[in-house]
């Protein structure tokens, strides 16, 4: 990855209290997982802000690389990553999820 891209995500991420690296958008996820993702946000009711990564092949590519997690989509809160949809699935499902989402919010 090289320096320009890293800093390119690293703004993404730093500038948004939470967003989330995905096929497709908010409006028009592209695939099952970032649909999930999507759904679960939605459902807490909070802004948040996504990136197309298959509008970009050097971030699409990058993001695996930042994070050493190899699949998409992968979400950030408080420019912490904190997983895919999977792992989402888990933490609304137990709650953490909103707990995570108020503090970033609340900071």
């Amino acid at each position: 990855m090289t320096p320009e891209v890293k800093e390119r995500i690293e703004t993404l991420i730093n500038s948004n209290k939470i967003v989330v690296f995905m096929k497709g958008n908010k409006l028009m996820p592209q695939c099952g997982f970032s649909n999930n993702v999507v759904r679960i946000i939605d459902t807490l009711g909070v802004p948040y802000e996504t990136f197309d990564i298959l509008s970009d092949p050097d971030i699409r590519q990058g993001i695996k690389e930042y994070s050493n997690w190899p699949t998409i989509p992968q979400i950030y809160i408080n420019g912490e990553f904190v997983g895919g949809s999977d792992i989402a699935i888990e933490l609304y499902q137990s709650g953490e999820l909103q707990q995570m989402v108020e503090v970033a919010l609340a900071s």
